[in-house]
């Protein structure tokens, strides 16, 4: 019976947290991000339309055609891939939101292993 009230207990508490997304406030505009990798950090700084990415980062400018699977999922096709890892789709998915800034999560479609991020709006 113990056990019952506090699993109950346990339930309600977790239900009544609401993990904030507005995602469509995110689908354009002027952004940089910064992702760790093995303990390194990566920045770029990217412009977003509603169906195109042109991002810098490393002196490299690279784009990308943009299809929104939801408001707050995106899949990203390199328009001019180099190699066959950029031929590669990208799935990102937007986890939390905040009034200027997005945690998200990526990976190229169809793997398991996801990288996280953290992108703010420019100024």
């Amino acid at each position: 019976m113990r056990y019952l009230l506090y699993l109950a207990f346990l339930t309600i508490c977790v239900s009544c947290y609401n993990t904030e997304r507005n995602c469509t406030n995110f689908k354009t505009g002027k952004f940089y991000s910064k992702v760790t990798i093995n303990g390194e950090v990566f920045k770029s700084t990217f412009t977003r339309t509603e169906d195109l990415q042109i991002e810098s980062y490393d002196n490299k400018t690279d784009s990308s055609q943009l299809r929104w699977i939801n408001d707050c999922e995106v899949i990203f096709k390199t328009i001019n891939p180099k190699n066959m890892a950029e031929k590669k789709d990208i799935h990102l998915k937007i986890l939390t939101t905040t009034d200027s800034s997005y945690t998200f999560e990526y990976s190229y479609v169809g793997e398991t292993i996801k990288q996280k991020g953290i992108a703010f709006k420019a100024n």
